[in-house]
């Protein structure tokens, strides 16, 4: 099980939102950079990244955030938000990103997705941002009619090394993980899966943990981290 603290950039500062909500937002760091130092001190092995206006407005925005965060720590690093090209894609892996996270590209154009797997093998990942088990992209404000299982059925041949299941309702809320969902989509896919959208106790860790199994393999991190309500020390524990 890998645990990925997330920064979601929005603006130029670190915050969290509430169910995706642009308008809902938590500012917890001014400095990006300065907050993935202190979780890559706190032990964590990997840093999760969003570009949030990047997913709005289908491009990458905070293009220099990011850079200044691969800068300052030494950990490898996952980044969603945005990413909408094969040369988008390969731009941000040449700049020493570990692995990029496609979720509008995945259900818009999968023959990207498909090259990608091809040209950058272990290096993609899969988001699916989900409402009620249906697939959300565009930042969450556009709502398709594409079951998550079936987008993930997609890929199963492709080589994406992981899909991140987000529950976009539970997402910052933490009212804890969707785990039903979440193993619904483990057991129907050989990738994968990371848990993502409203963890927010020690339990949630233990119920991701316990899903092993069914092949989830970890969970993003991220309000219950930054209020306290779960600390590094007792989650990395795990």
């Amino acid at each position: 099980m890998i645990l990925y603290p997330a920064i979601d950039i929005k603006d130029g500062k670190a915050v969290r939102l509430h169910q995706g909500d642009m308008e809902q937002q938590t500012i917890y760091n001014d400095d990006p950079a300065a907050q993935a130092l202190d979780w890559a001190r706190a032990g964590f092995s990997w840093i999760h990244l969003v570009d949030l206006n990047g997913a709005v407005e289908g491009k990458p925005v905070n293009a220099d955030i990011v850079q200044s965060i691969l800068k300052t720590i030494d950990l490898p690093v996952q980044l969603g938000g945005g990413i909408r090209s094969l040369e988008q894609i390969e731009y941000w892996l040449s700049e020493g990103i570990n692995r990029v996270i496609l979720g509008t590209l995945a259900l818009k154009n999968p023959d990207i997705v498909l090259e990608a797997c091809r040209l950058f093998p272990e290096q993609i990942v899969v988001g699916i941002d989900a409402r009620s088990g249906m697939v959300a992209v565009e930042g969450w404000v556009e709502e398709s009619d594409m079951p998550a299982t079936d987008l993930a059925a997609r890929f199963e041949e492709a080589g994406v090394t992981a899909i991140i299941y987000t529950d976009i309702d539970r997402d910052g809320t933490g009212q804890g993980l969707n785990m039903e969902e979440t193993i619904t989509l483990a057991k129907n896919t050989s990738i994968p899966v990371i848990a993502s959208g409203g963890l927010g106790s020690i339990e949630d860790v233990r119920a991701v943990r316990a899903a092993g199994e069914h092949g989830v393999s970890g969970a993003i991190l991220g309000k219950a981290l930054y209020d306290g309500r779960i600390t590094a020390a007792e989650a990395l524990s795990l």
